[in-house]
């Protein structure tokens, strides 16, 4: 050994036993490689999660829970013998194909889960894409140009992000699978064998919820059944539209038990047939109509009261007002734009032929409409006209006492001829988080003095708010578009006014529950004896409020039911075509 050696040898024995010096070798390599092979663990984990969560998640909030996890997916199998057997080009060729596929099935069943939280039912691949312009505008009206932009820019950021992470999640895996060959494939076979037989057995660990899961497959073949039918659908709605038993019937044959009334078809927003019989809606909801019906009776009026089934639910009022009008079952934005290109004969359209003057006060139309024609509106009023100068209600852009008000000053008031009018009230629209509340007709004005003292319940925040304030919320809210209908007609009826009012849709799942009856109430009002004598045959019951025994009609048969019961007592002759 030379001098040097043992020189250095013994520097080093004595820095070693200095006080404060780590004695390990210093070797800053072996951290920083240790510290990546965690970071690809983590990462190799987290792609492992993320691809089996979109393999197994569901598409409903009410399953979203863990023991919806507990499944074997059967596509995931699938895929990773596919990603074993492959050579590596070939490999990476089926990455880049089933990566963003991956993607957009994440896509579908967050769409899936939104749409069936609002509106009770999948998103539609064809249809609901022309929904985005409503739903902007939704939440445009509710929380404001800023809150809009911001909530589009983040899905666009949402659905791109969801593409490359997953992309990115299965090139991980892939090689993962690759490096680990032999183990990965005793594990994908050992996992097949375990699929096989809990589909055998039909093993679940939780109700409902089997263990060998075929989720994928049954979802992308229900939307893929949902396409077909939609692209049939076409001639099968044209064919529909085209068999009209009222096309041809002359004018003085249609509508001849109402001559000289004036007859109001008011839609309440979201009055479902929760609202009349939910435990915890329909005490407060109920005795607002059961104390008008008293009040009404009092002054001469008797309702009748029945349920009808609409076509939609939590949203999309337009295909109930499409429906009730037209006779024709329209459930989806295919066949609303299909009817509003034809000339299909609308119940308003009956009542212009028949020499009514047909208005539309619409106070939710808040941008051009070209398609009012069709509902042969001889004066239409949207929100710009209504002239309306005070705050806005949550959604709402007016109250509904402010719209009754205006019809009857500037509408009802400023004709001699028989009216027929079509009103949508919508107080009672989400997010319920402003109510009005009701003040002397002479009071309302031009709406101003809505922004002091008429403001009425405060929900708080709509991103606040739990179930049970939402739900006080939507009850408070139905209470007070029905209270502003039976004063109306307690402040301006006569022996002249017929009302029927009812509800477009159910509320949304987070009110009603997942399940819920797509059922509405619907009810007559007249002072006329002669007006209900007309529809005593229907079975509807007295008074304001249906029962849980009132009849339950489609709401697509109320036209021809209507039209034929205060048509002429013998049937219609149409005439020759």
């Amino acid at each position: 050994m030379t001098v040097p050696t043992r020189v250095r040898r013994l520097a080093g024995l004595f820095r070693s036993h200095r006080p404060g010096v780590d004695a390990s070798p210093r070797t800053p390599g072996v951290s920083a490689a240790r510290a990546r092979r965690t970071a690809r663990a983590v990462g190799s984990g987290l792609a492992a999660l993320l691809v089996f969560a979109v393999l197994v998640g569901p598409d409903r909030l009410g399953l979203l829970t863990p023991g919806a996890f507990l499944r074997i997916p059967l596509e995931g199998l699938l895929v990773a013998a596919l990603l074993l057997a492959l050579p590596a080009r070939p490999r990476r060729v089926a990455v880049t194909v089933v990566g963003p596929l991956l993607g957009l099935l994440a896509i579908v069943k967050l769409a899936d889960l939104g749409f069936r939280t609002a509106l009770d039912r999948p998103f539609d691949l064809v249809l609901d894409w022309l929904l985005l312009d409503d739903a902007y505008g939704f939440v445009r009206d509710s929380a404001g140009r800023a809150g809009a932009v911001g909530a589009a820019v983040g899905v666009v950021l949402l659905v791109g992000a969801l593409l490359l992470t997953l992309t990115l999640a299965l090139r991980r895996l892939a090689s993962l699978l690759v490096r680990h060959e032999r183990a990965a494939t005793r594990a994908v076979a050992a996992l097949t064998v375990v699929w096989v037989a809990c589909a055998v057995v039909g093993v679940r660990v939780v109700p409902g919820v089997p263990v060998a899961d075929t989720q994928i497959t049954a979802l992308v073949g229900a939307h893929a059944a949902q396409m077909d039918e939609r692209l049939r659908d076409r001639e099968v709605f044209t064919a529909k539209i085209e068999a009209d038993p009222f096309r041809e019937v002359p004018g003085d044959q249609l509508l001849t038990g109402l001559r000289r009334k004036d007859v109001i078809l008011a839609f309440v927003e979201s009055y479902g047939r929760d609202a009349v019989e939910d435990p915890e809606l329909a005490p407060q909801v109920n005795a607002v109509l059961d104390a008008g019906t008293e009040r009404l009776r009092a002054a001469g009026y008797e309702a009748r009261s029945g349920f009808l089934t609409s076509p939609t639910f939590g949203g999309g009022s337009w295909l109930a007002h499409d429906t009730l009008l037209s006779g024709l079952w329209t459930d989806n934005e295919q066949r609303h734009r299909r009817l509003l290109a034809s000339d299909r004969l609308t119940l308003n359209g009956a009542f212009r032929r028949a020499g009514w003057q047909t208005v539309g006060v619409l106070p939710a139309a808040t941008q051009p409409w070209p398609e009012k024609g069709f509902f042969s509106f001889d004066r239409y009023y949207d929100a710009e006209a209504l002239g309306y100068r005070g705050p806005k209600f949550s959604y709402a852009p007016m109250p509904d006492q402010y719209t009754m008000q205006f019809f009857q000053q500037r509408v009802r008031a400023d004709t001699d001829r028989p009216l027929m009018a079509e009103i949508p009230l919508i107080s009672s629209h989400s997010p319920w988080t402003a109510v009005p509340r009701m003040i002397g007709w002479d009071e309302v004005g031009d709406g101003s003095v809505y922004g002091n003292a008429a403001t009425g319940e405060d929900g708080g925040d709509a991103d606040d708010r739990d179930t049970s304030q939402i739900r006080a919320g939507y009850r408070q809210a139905i209470g007070y578009s029905l209270e502003t209908l039976i004063s109306y007609v307690q402040t301006y009826g006569d022996d002249d006014l017929v009302l029927v009012f009812l509800g477009d849709h159910q509320p949304a799942p987070v009110v009603t529950g997942e399940g819920a009856s797509r059922d509405v109430p619907i009810t007559i009002v007249a002072r006329d004896p002669g007006v209900l004598d007309r529809v005593s045959g229907w079975g509807w019951q007295r008074g304001l409020r249906p029962g849980p025994d009132a009849p339950v009609w489609p709401m697509d048969s109320f036209r021809d039911r209507f039209l034929t019961a205060f048509g002429p007592s013998t049937p219609p002759i149409a005439a020759p075509r």
